[in-house]
C-alpha cells in the first residue's frame, strides 16, 4: 500500500448530475472516500481543478481577455477547494488542524491550470 498518493480531482466530479456549481451529495461522497483511504494511514494531497464553475475556453469566455479568464477559473479552483477543505473539516479527524489549508491555484503560474500547471 502507497504511503502517500496525489488525487487530481475535476471540478465536475464535484458538480454531480447537473454538470455544474458544487453537488454537496457529492462532495460529501467523495470526502468520505478521502476520510476512509486517510483512516488507512494514506497522507493524500488533492489537486483540484474549476471547471465546474467556469472554464477559460468556453463559449462565455470567447470574448474575455485571456488573463480576465484565467483568474476566473484560478477563482472557481479555490471555491472548490474551500468546498473540499471545509467537507474535510466536518469529518472530524479527517484533516489535522496543522495539516489542513488551500494552496495557491496551478502554482502561480500564468496560463496555467491545476490540470496544467505540473506539465
Amino acid at each position: 500500500m502507497y504511503k502517500r498518493i496525489v488525487l487530481k480531482l475535476s471540478g465536475e466530479a464535484l458538480a454531480g448530475p447537473r454538470g455544474f456549481g458544487l453537488d454537496a451529495v457529492k462532495v460529501a461522497e467523495i470526502t468520505g472516500e478521502l476520510a476512509d483511504v486517510h483512516a488507512l494511514g494514506v497522507e493524500i494531497g488533492v489537486v483540484v481543478g474549476g471547471g465546474n464553475f467556469f472554464r477559460g475556453v468556453s463559449e462565455q469566455a470567447k470574448l474575455m481577455d485571456r488573463v480576465s479568464a484565467d483568474n476566473m477559473g484560478m477563482l472557481s479552483t479555490v471555491i472548490n477547494a474551500i468546498a473540499l477543505q471545509d467537507a474535510l473539516e466536518q469529518r472530524r479527524g479527517a484533516v489535522p488542524g496543522d495539516e489542513r489549508g488551500v494552496y495557491e491555484p496551478a502554482g502561480g503560474a500564468i496560463y496555467k491550470t491545476a490540470g496544467s500547471a505540473a506539465s
